[in-house]
């Protein structure tokens, strides 16, 4: 059984989302529906990475690339931090890294009790 971080606080916020608060978080979900930039953000959660290795990575053009990564930072779930003359992008927090590898992880759960 996982085990669960949320405290008191937390469920009393998510408890009490506004609507315009409910429609930021919809909008997040929305970016992430899309299956190319899920797994941008799934790359950026396992660490940080650099835009010419997620778009070989995912045989995926770097201006595709950059187009979603934009998308995403917008959204805070990645942020950049550059080395040199490159970027590289990572998850902007262990929430963002957390929720979206958890719930990667949890797919998988799903197709071994298929099995």
């Amino acid at each position: 059984m996982p085990q669960t971080t949320w405290t008191p606080e937390a469920l009393a916020r998510v408890s009490s989302l506004t609507r315009d608060q409910a429609t930021v978080l919809a909008e997040v979900f929305r970016l992430l529906g899309d299956p190319s930039r899920l797994r941008i953000a799934l790359l950026c959660a396992a660490g940080a990475r650099a835009v010419t290795d997620i778009a070989e990575q995912l045989d995926m053009s770097v201006s595709l690339v950059s187009h979603h990564l934009r998308l995403l930072r917008a959204a805070r779930l990645v942020r950049p931090e550059r080395q040199g003359r490159q970027v590289f992008y990572s998850a902007t927090d262990d929430n963002v890294r957390c929720v979206l590898i958890d719930m990667a992880d949890h797919m998988f759960e799903w197709g071994e009790q298929d099995e």
